[in-house]
């Protein structure tokens, strides 16, 4: 496709693009669908819509612009052409270069493109304020970066275009004188002499037609590409065996430290770790008088006030527990007695059930490690099982390997056949898209014309409107006028007043509102000193309580621990079931010793030397992998490089 049909299509998805109907990607796959572009110009036109719709507006800080000063006698509805061809020399100029957007630029009318790049492509505009503009919207990083430094570098081409499109308007508009036809020479009318014979050529011997050279001869052999793709294949079932023994190797072939060991090595290395700390700033310590006082904690106003209404009611549930004492009410002395014994029995039974879930929990662990050695046993009769197993799957799959190559022989044959009918279709569908062409771009030419013509008609009203506005605008008007503050405006109002008597009253409302203000500014100084009075009363009380709290609870951790270090010793020596508890997990300990002490194996020479080469053969698989991938990745490299250049 043309670059002319390629930028009508890009202008014509924005025009029939309607946000409130559709989503950018719908409109964009029915628009596709529609016209039966092919790959690459889809490509283009779907990457230059989505990228116009994202940076919108920076198109229209240059387009906006250019018509409110420079855009006499373009039409409104080429705004959307603008649009694209500021978008491709922003953001796609150095994918394009410069001949395929000298080419977009004169398949349109060039009095149109001189004046809109002649407006756009000038070095102080676009240092001054097109990018300052740019700015108000994105990142000044991103507008210098992405936007200014790619344009100020194809400049000096932008310029030229746009000297070559001033002379062609030049020469547009300069009339050409008609010349006038040169006399032409006639040659005399001599009698012409007969042509001599010619005589008959010798006859040209047919040589046979020679045999063209095979294909074959410039192709790899069809062995070297089996021979490739088998080795492939047997490398990718290796590993995938490796892999699959890897999950299920033995016991004894396991180098692997296992998890726990792993956590406590990693805990003594972060240990020793802490230790060195060769730079670490050290502060110095607090001094010991500090330490040894209690520094009081600051209290706001409201916590003060909080904590002093709580203390007073204690005071008064206090006072009236005694009044009621003084009175003949009952004594919970007996009560308190009592309470402190079934507390003392529940703590007793909780330490008991303590102790019997700790040792319940012991046991199970036990257990837990004889299941775990039972199993090992079983996984290892499961693996000589499998083993089988995958010996008979990897006869099947060979058998199976064999028949489907057979079943791809026939379909190659096959495909070869039809070839020929799928050339004859090819050649009826190209003849159908290209008269399919040909009409919608008679179509198309029909609407430009038609809207260019609507155009026209809006501008000449506009520009009549203009001239009218103007007009008005340009008649003298008298804006001066004399004030006289002590008069009043003359409107016949009861409270009308001139601005001097306004300012006189103004005056006296300002020094009426200095009075109120120190008047109020007095009253809450006083408020403030009696409140800081009363906020004093109340620390002294709190710190007094407090004092007397953390006394009394020191007194009742004391004896709580005295309490719970002699019944834990008396449980231990008087619960039939905790002993009970005792010997049986003592019992599951050594049985689990002596069942891991007859599963140790004990390796011979031969498997030490056996798994040590494996190791060695291991190692060298995974170098020779390493190596490949390096390979492949500079081959890729190269390419790439290759592809760029």
């Amino acid at each position: 496709m043309n670059h002319e049909e390629l930028i009508y299509y890009c202008v014509d998805i924005v025009n029939t693009y309607r946000d409130s109907f559709l989503s950018p990607e719908d409109h964009l796959k029915d628009y596709l669908s529609s016209k039966n572009l092919k790959d690459n110009d889809a490509v283009f036109v779907s990457e230059v819509f989505s990228g116009l719709l994202r940076y919108m507006n920076i198109s229209l800080v240059v387009t906006e612009p250019f018509y409110n000063t420079h855009g006499r006698g373009v039409p409104l509805s080429d705004q959307t052409l603008l649009k694209v061809i500021t978008y491709l020399a922003l953001f796609r100029l150095d994918e394009l270069g410069m001949p395929h957007f000298r080419k977009f630029i004169r398949t349109q009318d060039f009095n149109i493109m001189y004046k809109f790049l002649n407006f756009f492509i000038n070095e102080s505009s676009l240092k001054s304020w097109i990018k300052d503009e740019w700015s108000k919207l994105y990142d000044v990083a991103f507008v210098q970066t992405a936007l200014l430094s790619p344009l100020l570098r194809w400049l000096p081409e932008l310029t030229e275009l746009v000297q070559q499109l001033k002379q062609k308007v030049d020469a547009k508009q300069t009339p050409v004188k008609k010349q006038l036809p040169l006399t032409k020479v006639k040659e005399f009318s001599l009698t012409k002499p007969r042509p001599r014979s010619v005589p008959l050529p010798y006859p040209i011997p047919k040589l046979q037609k020679h045999k063209p050279v095979p294909k074959t001869l410039y192709e790899k052999p069809k062995e070297v590409n089996r021979l490739q793709a088998q080795r492939i294949e047997n490398r990718q079932a290796a590993e995938g065996r490796l892999m699959e023994s890897s999950k299920y190797q033995f016991a004894c072939a396991n180098f692997n430290k296992s998890e726990k060991t792993e956590r406590k090595l990693q805990q003594i290395r972060l240990e020793e770790d802490q230790k060195l700390q060769f730079d670490s700033y050290k502060a110095k310590p607090l001094p010991k008088e500090v330490m040894q006082t209690d520094v009081p904690i600051k209290l706001n106003a409201a916590t003060i006030m909080r904590e002093g209404k709580l203390f007073k009611e204690r005071e008064k549930e206090v006072i009236k527990k005694l009044e009621s004492l003084e009175s003949g009410a009952h004594d919970s002395s007996k009560f308190m007695k009592w309470q402190e014994e079934m507390r003392q029995k529940d703590l007793e039974a909780e330490l008991a059930m303590v102790e019997r879930r700790r040792l319940e929990g012991k046991m199970s662990h036990e257990d837990a490690i004889l299941a775990r050695q039972k199993l090992i046993n079983d996984n290892q009769k499961k693996v000589e099982e499998m083993k089988i197993e995958t010996e008979e799957l990897m006869a099947r799959y060979l058998q199976d390997r064999l028949e489907e190559e057979q079943l791809m022989r026939s379909l190659v044959e096959m495909v070869l056949g039809g070839r020929e009918n799928a050339k004859e279709a090819k050649k009826k569908l190209v003849q159908y898209k290209a008269k399919i062409v040909q009409e919608v771009n008679e179509e198309s030419k029909e609407l430009m014309r038609r809207a260019l013509e609507e155009a026209e008609e809006e501008m000449k009203r506009k520009v009549e409107l203009i001239h009218q506005i103007r007009a008005m605008e340009a008649a003298p008007i008298s804006r001066n006028k004399m004030v006289d503050f002590t008069e009043t405006a003359g409107y016949r109002f009861l409270n009308e007043m001139s601005i001097a008597e306004l300012r006189e009253r103004l005056s006296l409302l300002k020094e009426k509102q200095a009075e109120e203000e120190e008047t109020k500014r007095t009253e809450i100084l006083q408020n403030k000193q009696s409140k800081d009075r009363m906020l004093m009363d109340t620390l002294t009380v709190i710190s007094k309580y407090r004092a007397e709290d953390t006394r009394a609870k020191a007194e009742q951790r004391a004896n709580l621990r005295v309490k719970k270090e002699s019944t834990k010793e008396k449980l231990l020596n008087s619960d039939d079931k905790l002993l009970s508890l005792q010997e049986k997990l003592e019992m599951k300990k050594a049985e689990r010793l002596e069942a891991q002490q007859k599963m140790k194996v004990k390796p011979s020479a031969t498997s030490l030397r056996q798994t040590s080469s494996m190791m060695r053969e291991k190692s060298k698989c995974e170098e020779r992998r390493w190596a490949e991938l390096e390979k492949t990745k500079k081959r890729a490299n190269v390419k790439r490089d290759g592809g760029q250049s």
